[in-house]
Order: structure tokens, then C-alpha cells, then sequence
């Protein structure tokens, strides 16, 4: 009865996150990873004290609209053009070479093509979480390196978009050329409402009220989800949407203030999501997968950091620096995951690709954060002297 209640399973979520967090940090592992294992914990295939992951995986995917709202304000059309101008080559390579040889395990494994082409679209990312999380902020090389990494996955963020707008066109029965170019429209069409909203309406609500913080921070949550939600009646994404009201006001002074302000919220409901992710793993299937998934882990944590590091040299940065970034960002993203549950939900991909994509992205968070923590400086170094905040 209990699994049942959703108050319920959010009190299992948040204390059982509490004692995994806490054994994650002594273990040295990204929190994240701790969140995945507590799913698969309590989830139907272990304990089954959550056996519907569905009854919460639509709060989950409000976490997924605020992480892509701050990606968005992050990202100003100014700093984008400057971005393009010095990371495309690292960005585009990488992406390209690492959906190959995705592809290419994929299809030595026996998957359908479209399904080999999904994993290898999913395989092209690196942790923004993980990045950012074990990155010391205080020192000016890594202020450096920080400008380097946010630079590479922002590009990464906007090609994740694009595919997630594909997936959606993929998936319909009209011819694909029709659905991208509807698509395209929708996708011009809510930014250009965006923008002019922003410009006539909410810039004039911020500078009239700008004092008043608790009402910014309502008006940034009603103008994500508002924006979200005209995206998804238009026949996007809910996160596509959430993206674009991100971009609409990440030029206003204000953003600052937002960004910080919704970041314990996009925690909250992130922690459900990665919970979510977990809840939904069957144990039982996970066996059939641990194959194709291992090698796709290992193919990317062997020639990750190599090719990123090559890259980096040959763009000019120092050979430590270069190194150092390429392991940072060594590993698979998040939007593995969002990608696997979009192309699964949409029947892009079965249930077995979708599970080789989830265990090999956990597989690459696993051994690269280990890889990272003992090292490189991180704020839960093991070394002492690799301690660093």
C-alpha cells in the first residue's frame, strides 16, 4: 500500500539519498551514481518498496526542464558565437569519432541499425554533472580548465537538442524531411515567441520588481514550465522548451540571481530523476546487457580521454592542461539516460538497447569519477593534497 503513495516513496527517495550520499562520499564516488544505485535498491527488481517508477517519473522530468532552463542561461547568443568560433573542431571530432565507434559496438553486437545508431548518438557526450562537481574552483588553472570544459559541453548540450528533436521526428509515420521541417518551425517559432515575451512582458516585470526576490524566483519557475509546456503543445519536448526560455533571458542581469536561486531545485528534482532511472532497471535484463555494455563503456573510457587530450594539444593548450581535460571529461552524460527513455518511450529502440545505453553510461560514471578522484585535485580527493574546493 505504502509503494503506492507518493508522499511515501518521496520519503523513501530523500532519506534513503541522505545514507547513499553519505556512503558515495566515502567511497569517493559523484552522487549521482549513488542516486541510480538507491532506484535499483528500492526499485521492483530488489527490494520493491517502489514498484510503479511511473508514479514519480513525471515530477522526475521537472528536473530535466530546470537542468536544461540554467543550461540555457548559460549560454547568451554572444557567448554561443564566441563558443562556436573556439571549440567546434574539439566538439565536432570527438562527437563524431565517439557515434562510431558506438555505432560500431553496437552493430558487432547484433543491434539493428537505428538502434545502433540511437546508442552511438548516445555514446557522443560527456557529465556535465560529473565535470563540474569534481572540478576545484579556486585555483587559477583550474578557472582555466573550467572555461575550456563549460565551452566543449554547451556545444555538446546544443547537438543533444538537435537530436532530441530528431528522435521526435523519427518517430511519426509522415516522411521524415516533413516532420524536421514542422519540427524546425516549432522550434523557431516558440524561440521567436520567447524572445519577444521576454523583450515586452517579463524585462519589464524584473526591472519593476527586481527587489522583490521571491517573486523573480516564481516568475523564472512559471516562465520555465510556461515556456515548456508551449513547447510541448506544439509537438516538442517539455526539455526543449525549458531550453529555449533558459536562452530567452540569459542575457538579462537578473540571470545570475536565477541561476543560483533554482539551483537547489534543480537538485531536488534531479535526485528523483537519477532515482527514477534506477527504480526502472530490472535487475534480471541488466545480465543480458552486461556485454555490449562493457564494451561500450570501455571503448569510451580507453579512447576518450586520449582523442580529447590529442585535440586540446593541437588547439593549443599545454600537454598537462590538455590531459587533464580530456579525463575530466572521459565519461558518458545524463543525457544518455534522456535520450534512452525519449527513444524507448517513442519505440525508436528496444527495451535491450535502452539498457545497454543506461548500464554502460553508469559503467563510464563509476570508473572515470574513481579515475578522476585519485588523480587529479577534486574536492573528495582521497590524497590530502589533492583536496581541493
Amino acid at each position: 500500500m505504502h509503494s503506492e503513495s507518493l508522499l511515501f516513496t518521496i520519503f523513501l527517495i530523500f532519506v534513503g539519498a541522505a545514507v547513499m550520499a553519505t556512503l558515495a562520499l566515502w567511497a569517493r564516488q559523484a552522487l549521482i551514481v549513488g542516486y541510480i544505485v538507491l532506484g535499483i535498491l528500492f526499485g521492483p527488481s530488489v527490494l520493491g518498496w517502489v514498484n510503479d517508477a511511473r508514479l514519480i517519473q513525471n515530477v522526475s522530468d521537472v528536473g530535466i526542464m530546470f537542468l536544461l532552463f540554467l543550461l540555457g542561461m548559460n549560454m547568451p547568443a554572444q557567448k554561443l558565437w564566441q563558443l562556436l568560433r573556439e571549440t567546434t573542431l574539439v566538439t565536432v571530432i570527438s562527437s563524431l569519432v565517439f557515434a562510431v565507434v558506438g555505432i560500431g559496438i553496437a552493430l558487432g553486437f547484433g543491434f539493428k541499425f537505428n538502434e545502433a545508431a540511437v546508442i552511438g548518438a548516445s555514446m557522443m557526450f560527456s557529465s556535465t554533472i560529473i565535470g563540474f562537481k569534481l572540478l576545484p574552483t579556486t585555483v587559477l588553472h583550474h578557472q582555466r580548465t573550467g572555461e575550456i570544459m563549460i565551452s566543449v559541453l554547451l556545444l555538446q548540450d546544443v547537438i543533444a537538442i538537435v537530436l532530441l528533436v530528431l528522435l521526435q521526428a523519427k518517430a511519426v509515420e509522415r516522411p521524415l524531411w516533413q516532420e524536421i521541417f514542422r519540427l524546425v518551425s516549432a522550434f523557431i517559432g516558440v524561440s521567436v515567441f520567447a524572445y519577444l515575451m521576454e523583450q515586452l512582458v517579463l524585462i519589464k516585470l524584473i526591472a519593476r520588481y527586481n527587489q522583490m526576490f521571491e517573486y523573480i524566483f516564481l516568475l523564472a519557475i512559471g516562465w520555465c514550465l510556461g515556456i515548456a509546456e508551449l513547447a510541448h503543445y506544439v509537438g516538442l519536448s517539455h526539455s526543449i522548451g525549458a531550453f529555449i526560455a533558459g536562452v530567452a533571458v540569459a542575457t538579462n542581469r537578473i540571470a545570475l540571481f536565477i541561476v543560483e536561486s533554482l539551483k537547489p531545485l534543480r537538485d531536488f528534482f534531479l535526485i528523483i530523476f537519477f532515482f527514477t532511472m534506477g527504480a526502472s532497471l530490472d535487475i534480471g535484463k541488466l545480465a543480458g546487457v552486461i556485454w555490449p555494455a562493457a564494451a561500450l563503456a570501455a571503448g569510451l573510457l580507453i579512447l576518450k580521454p586520449r582523442l580529447l587530450g590529442w585535440l586540446f594539444r593541437y588547439e593549443g593548450e599545454t600537454s598537462t592542461r590538455a590531459k587533464e581535460i580530456g579525463v575530466r571529461l572521459g565519461q558518458n552524460s545524463e543525457f544518455a539516460f534522456l535520450i534512452a527513455v525519449l527513444a524507448l518511450h517513442l519505440e525508436v529502440i528496444s527495451e535491450t538497447a535502452a539498457y545497454v545505453i543506461q548500464l554502460s553510461t553508469l559503467m563510464t560514471f563509476v570508473i572515470s569519477t574513481y579515475w578522476i578522484v585519485l588523480r587529479f585535485p577534486t574536492p573528495i580527493a582521497i590524497d590530502p593534497k589533492l583536496r581541493v574546493t
